[in-house]
């Protein structure tokens, strides 16, 4: 998010603005989904929701098309997860309106085996930690089912119940 929404966010009786975002459905080699926490220096301290976040204005001269937002989907990955995936390997899967009118565009990732991604999010937030920030995820779990969020204890990303639930149904229709 740039820094013009955070700081806004913090002023009491701001009015919230539309953004526009990018997430991704990371999902296991087993079928699982990713959840993350964030962390509580930031926006949404504890609130459970998809890697992802707010889409960067392009640089000058550049437009915003499609393959960059896939490229700013996979640098969400990268920052968050330290999941290096390329833009061309995640597929746009659903597009969402969020809280405050925000339109979120969600990616499907190529699925990963558990071990690999608690590995790359461990180093990721001790990259992040060496640098003296912290990070902007502190938690993630592996969720097999949409009825698994309800076990999260804390808020919860108005988009991650109606995005991971066709996920599943998908999922099932598609094991019949």
């Amino acid at each position: 998010m740039t820094y013009r929404h955070y700081a806004l966010r913090r002023v009491p009786g701001a009015a919230a603005l539309p953004s526009l975002f990018v997430n991704v459905v990371q999902p296991t080699d087993d079928g699982r989904v990713l959840a993350a926490r964030m962390s509580p220096s930031t926006a949404a301290p504890g609130r459970w929701q998809l890697p992802g976040g707010s889409v960067e204005p392009p640089q000058d001269g550049a437009v915003l098309n499609e393959t960059a937002l896939a490229g700013q989907a996979a640098r969400e990955l990268a920052e968050e997860l330290g999941v290096a995936a390329a833009a061309e390997d995640l597929e746009l899967w659903v597009a969402t309106r969020g809280e405050n009118g925000s339109v979120g565009l969600t990616y499907l990732a190529p699925p990963l085996p558990e071990a690999t991604l608690r590995a790359h999010f461990t180093a990721a937030a001790a990259a992040e930690r060496s640098q003296g920030r912290e990070p902007e995820l502190d938690t993630l779990v592996l969720v097999g089912s949409a009825d698994g969020l309800a076990g999260l204890d804390g808020p919860h990303a108005d988009y991650l119940g109606p995005i991971v639930r066709p996920f599943f149904d998908q999922r099932r229709v598609m094991r019949r």
